[in-house]
């Protein structure tokens, strides 16, 4: 009996030391306070200033890749959606409407063998020349965009392909920083993954912003020439297209007022001929 007794204290005891040890082992490691935080409530107090810092920026890292991941399979689940449905509206639409209080006009959609083809090359001409050569981003186009907004102090280039723009006008809202920046590339690497270059064009003709509430080349062509843009001559579509890159301050009869909207005024007729 005595040695029953002695042996059960013994097995005890050893029970005793087991988590002991176990906690002792996890209060060496950078995380004790983590890992052990409901039995030791003062470990994060007690934590040193590295290891918090450490701990905070795995899960900074943790929470952006997650934030990451998120953002590219919703995007892709819209893609794949437009890759045979039109939106029916954008989010610069929405911006325009809810924030800017604009009367924004109805999308008259067009299918890309709708729009004349010399109408077509002339917008890839003069917005992305490499268009269908690309994967969506130039990278010599955002470094020099880069160079030139540190020079600005400002992000005032952006760069952009038409994949870009594209991406932008159907996703973000219109604040220029170096995050939408960065946005638009990931958009825009997966559109030419599930787009393809042609729809790109297309959703591009159709919800690009050519005025106050006014999205679409043909949208744009009725309130500026009360005609569908199959019907307006070059001179005309040269005026529209010169557009694209100042829709809100200039019209088709103002653009001489700019030096940057003539010369590419100029251009176009040159190359519409």
């Amino acid at each position: 009996m005595p040695r029953k007794r002695t042996l059960s204290v013994d097995i005890n005891l050893a029970e005793d030391q087991v988590p002991s040890a176990a906690k002792n082992r996890i209060l060496k490691g950078p995380y004790r306070w983590f890992f052990n935080r409901r039995k030791n409530q003062k470990s994060w107090k007690e934590a040193s200033v590295p290891q918090k810092i450490r701990y905070l920026a795995v899960r900074g890292l943790w929470l952006i890749l997650g934030a990451h991941i998120v953002f590219v399979l919703s995007t892709a689940l819209i893609l794949f959606v437009f890759k045979t449905i039109n939106p029916p509206a954008t989010t610069l639409m929405a911006y325009r409407k809810l924030v800017d209080h604009w009367n924004v006009r109805p999308i008259r959609y067009l299918p890309l063998q709708r729009i004349p083809r010399t109408y077509r090359s002339m917008i890839v001409r003069v917005e992305d020349g490499d268009f269908y050569q690309h994967h969506g981003i130039l990278l010599p186009a955002i470094k020099n965009a880069w160079i030139l907004n540190q020079q600005f102090g400002s992000p005032v280039y952006g760069g952009s392909t038409i994949t870009m723009q594209t991406a932008r006008t159907i996703f973000l809202i219109p604040f220029k920083s170096y995050l939408r920046k960065y946005l638009e590339v990931l958009i825009a690497l997966e559109m030419e993954a599930i787009l393809g270059k042609n729809r790109i064009l297309e959703l591009y003709c159709n919800y690009a912003e050519w005025g106050k509430g006014i999205f679409g080349i043909d949208t744009a062509s009725r309130y500026y020439y009360k005609t569908s843009v199959t019907a307006i001559d070059r001179d005309q579509a040269a005026r529209l297209i010169t557009l694209l890159s100042s829709p809100i301050k200039y019209n088709p009869d103002t653009i001489y007022k700019n030096g940057i909207l003539r010369s590419r005024y100029e251009y176009l007729t040159r190359i519409g001929q």
